[in-house]
C-alpha cells in the first residue's frame, strides 16, 4: 500500500482527501503545520506527499528547503514524490515550487478530490 503523507490546515480539506485517499486504496497520516510534517518526514518514509504552501509555523516553501537538506541523510526522500497542492496560483509560485523540488503543482480550485487523487495515482505509478 502506496503511503502518503498529507500536509494541510483545513480540517473540512482533511476529512475530505484524508476519506478520498483511503478510499483509493492509500495509506495516509496527517500533518496540521509545517513543523509536525518534518517530525514525521524524519522519522517514517512515504512515497508521496501532498503539500499545502500556507500553513501555520513552517510554511510549505521552508518544509521544500528542508527536504532538500535532509536528503544527504534520508535517501528515501530522493524518492518521495512532491506535489503542491495550494491556492497559490500565481506562475511565480508555480516555478518556485519546482524549483525548489515539487514533483508537481496543482492549483485546489482547479481540481475536484477524484481529479486529486488520478494526479496522485499517475504519479505513483
Amino acid at each position: 500500500m502506496k503511503k502518503i503523507l498529507l500536509v494541510e490546515d483545513d480540517q473540512f480539506l482533511i476529512d475530505i482527501y484524508q476519506k478520498k485517499l483511503k478510499d483509493s486504496g492509500f495509506e495516509v497520516e496527517v500533518a496540521k503545520d509545517g513543523e509536525k510534517a518534518l517530525e514525521i518526514l524524519k522519522e517514517k518514509e512515504f512515497d508521496l506527499m501532498l503539500l499545502d504552501i500556507v500553513l501555520p509555523r513552517i510554511d510549505g516553501w521552508k518544509i521544500l528547503e528542508e527536504i532538500r537538506k535532509m536528503k544527504g541523510e534520508k535517501k528515501d526522500l530522493e524518492k518521495m514524490k512532491i506535489v503542491i497542492w495550494s491556492n497559490l496560483g500565481e506562475k511565480e509560485d508555480v516555478k518556485k515550487g519546482l524549483s525548489l523540488g515539487a514533483t508537481s503543482y496543482l492549483i485546489k480550485a482547479n481540481f475536484t478530490p477524484s481529479e486529486v487523487v488520478k494526479e496522485i495515482e499517475k504519479l505513483l505509478k
